[in-house]
């Protein structure tokens, strides 16, 4: 079994006001002390509408433990999950967030595990869905990252209509329902306007797949309901000396998770293990 420790972060907010806050885990491996190096770390970056602790991400975790390396999960600040690490209680939160604001805060967890000692050399990143994009931007500019596994990974951060967009900038926000929970959650400005301002550059996840230059596992299901598997088959043609496209027969954007997971669906399984295995011969090999 896993040895959790628990971590805050809290940070200067881009724009002034009160400081944000990320909260995390850092699932070390069994007889593994919390400043003890080991073969390697992986760190795991959840999706929209996604929190640390949601369905299948303390399952890979745990299975990244398992194996012998250490896995770090947490929340972005703008999640909208509060101190409880359940529930979306801080929903001005979510409506503040950005991408960049993502980007952000996984650098300041980055930095952190460095300095508690569980990252001491190259490591593995993991996204799934719009975390997914998150971690190609980061690992196309961070020499550090050693491997990425990407599941169900957006492809542009453009993913609106022309006509959500103007009736989003006509209100001055966008409203979107939590399938799991019925809460309306609303997103604001700030995130279309960066959008808007910097798909070409700072968050041009096309450009930055053409950068990646360490092993890719990409896995995608061929029956994702959320972000189609053409955008996986994006991603590969773009990276085609270090991705590896994993397409898996039915699988939809969870893998069939459920939250929480109790009894792992057979695919989720099957594309945990494959994660797993990809993180061992790729990050445990890493040199010093």
């Amino acid at each position: 079994m896993s040895q959790i420790e628990t971590f805050e972060i809290t940070r200067d907010r881009p724009r002034g006001g009160k400081p944000l806050t990320i909260r995390g885990e850092a699932y070390h491996p069994n007889g593994a002390s919390a400043d003890e190096s080991s073969p390697g770390t992986v760190v795991i970056c959840h999706g929209f509408k996604g929190f640390a602790h949601w369905a299948f991400f303390p399952y890979l975790a745990a299975a990244i433990a398992d194996h012998g390396m250490r896995a770090i999960t947490f929340d972005f600040s703008g999640s909208g999950v509060g101190p409880d690490r359940e529930n979306f209680t801080v929903l001005e939160e979510f409506t503040a967030n950005t991408f960049t604001q993502e980007l952000d805060d996984l650098a300041e967890v980055i930095a952190e595990s460095r300095r508690r000692g569980w990252i001491d050399r190259q490591f593995g990143l993991f996204g799934h869905s719009r975390g997914g994009g998150v971690a190609i931007l980061h690992a196309s500019r961070d020499k550090d990252v050693g491997a990425l596994a990407t599941w169900s990974a957006i492809s542009s951060t453009q993913r609106w209509t022309e006509a959500q967009k103007q009736d989003w900038r006509r209100l001055g926000y966008m409203d979107v329902e939590n399938a799991r929970t019925h809460q309306t959650m609303r997103m604001g400005m700030a995130l279309l306007d960066e959008v808007e301002a910097l798909s070409g550059g700072r968050l041009d996840v096309a450009a930055a797949a053409r950068r990646i230059h360490v092993p890719w596992l990409i896995v995608h299901g061929d029956a994702d309901e959320t972000v189609l598997v053409k955008e996986a088959e994006f991603l590969a043609e773009l990276a085609p000396d270090v991705a590896m496209p994993w397409i898996v027969e039915g699988g939809n954007h969870g893998f069939g998770a459920t939250h929480p997971v109790r009894d792992p669906a057979p695919l989720l399984a099957l594309v945990t293990r494959g994660t797993v295995g990809f993180f061992a011969e790729h990050i445990a090999r890493a040199p010093v």
